[in-house]
């Protein structure tokens, strides 16, 4: 009886494709849940530094807070997720992070919300980290870049979604505490969801699977001869030029126009829809070629910051910042490919260290970017990291160039 009833439970235990398909949405949902997150205090900064009688750049620590913790704690998360199963320690993250979120929503002053995004920042880290980890684990490098594009959905549309609902909250058209209830709520619904589906899964489907040879000697060939220090290179300036820009963009648009912060919040919101743009389109834009991504995505950034940053109307901000998302997509998603093939007997810590790496940027940018702000015009702001993020792009697909002219020797 007790056999007939182990038989009939193994049977029912998830594997496949349903598998495969069930963690990725989760993922994505996770993915979402840390966008929103990680991009909600954007518009927020004016509100914050009148709500608890602070500077612009000390409510922009709220940020900056957030993406230092997140960066210090990949250094280990990702020896924690090699070590005891990427998706397990993605699961409990996410518990993590409902608990710290809800600490925003009941901080009671300044000091204490910033320490619940330094505690939110560090618990998010090992989401979407750690999930492109497992990807990279389970998928072949062939199929990689367009599964990754599954994950940027949920991401995309959290970022999205996050810099939306942040300037309704700036404008207090909804309770800027409610909105971080709700987020804790569903970080706590995906990390359960998680944690019960690899209960329930067969444990010989959560396997890596065997990308092929000559693809593989490519690859690891390509990064080991040095190219693994450019990624990282690159990752940190995408981060400190690209994030920190951003993260400025509605104050900004509020600032030269004197539109609302709710508008502005939704303007910068498209630069999320350009991600889900280039995640929906991934599996044919993938076929430009990677020099080509690269190129093309570092343009669309360079001359969307410059609109943004000079236009005569606001109105043109608003195909600026859909480009701007787009063209990031298109040279991150790249990058973050390669990244998953940096070290593939330990990927959960060279992902930790790309994103680290990215995090790092951000805040090094925030914080460098709310003292220049001070000091001059918000439009210069978006000048330099448009410049920068032409070096960047010059630089990275010269690299490229070589590497796929030396293949043809």
């Amino acid at each position: 009886m007790s056999s007939r009833y182990s038989r009939y439970a193994s049977d029912k235990r998830l594997s496949g494709p349903c598998l495969l398909s069930m963690l990725l949405l989760i993922l994505a949902t996770g993915g979402f849940c840390a966008g929103v997150s990680m991009r909600v205090m954007d518009p927020m900064l004016p509100f914050l530094s009148r709500e608890f009688n602070v500077s612009l750049s000390e409510a922009g620590q709220t940020i900056t807070y957030f993406s230092m913790a997140y960066a210090v704690s990949l250094l280990f998360i990702g020896m924690v997720g090699d070590r005891y199963g990427k998706l397990r320690v993605v699961g409990w993250a996410c518990v993590m992070c409902s608990i710290t979120t809800f600490a925003c929503a009941v901080a009671p002053d300044f000091l204490s919300l910033r320490a619940a995004r330094l505690l939110c920042g560090a618990a998010s880290s090992a989401v979407m980290t750690l999930g492109m980890a497992w990807v990279g684990d389970t998928i072949p490098y062939e199929r990689r870049q367009s599964t990754l594009s599954r994950l940027l959905i949920g991401m995309s549309l959290g970022v999205a979604v996050g810099a939306a609902v942040g300037g309704f909250a700036a404008d207090q058209t909804i309770s800027w505490r409610s909105v971080f209830g709700t987020i804790a709520a569903c970080f706590l619904l995906v990390g359960l969801a998680l944690l019960l589906m690899l209960r329930w899964a067969v444990p010989q489907a959560l396997q890596p699977q065997a990308m092929s040879a000559t693809r593989e000697h490519v690859v690891d060939g390509e990064l080991r001869s040095g190219a693994m220090c450019l990624i990282l290179f690159v990752s940190f300036f995408e981060g400190a030029l690209y994030l920190a820009a951003l993260a400025f963009v509605p104050s900004h648009l509020h600032a030269r126009y004197g539109i609302s912060l709710s508008m502005s919040g939704s303007i910068a919101m498209l630069a999320g829809l350009g991600g889900l743009f280039y995640a929906l389109c991934a599996g044919k834009l993938v076929n430009l070629g990677e020099r080509r991504l690269i190129t093309i995505g570092g343009v669309l950034m360079v001359a969307s910051f410059l609109v943004v940053g000079f236009s005569p109307a606001w109105q043109m901000a608003l195909p600026a910042c859909f480009c701007v998302g787009l063209g990031f997509y298109m040279l991150h998603s790249t990058l973050q490919t390669r990244a998953t093939q940096i070290a593939p007997e330990q990927r959960g810590t060279a992902m930790a260290a790309f994103s680290a790496c990215f995090f790092f940027g951000q805040s090094v940018g925030v914080s460098l970017f709310g003292r220049f702000i001070e000091q001059v015009n918000s439009s210069v702001v978006m000048a330099t990291a448009a410049i920068g993020l032409l070096a960047v792009t010059v630089l990275l697909a010269a690299r490229v160039k070589v590497r796929q002219a030396s293949r043809n020797l």
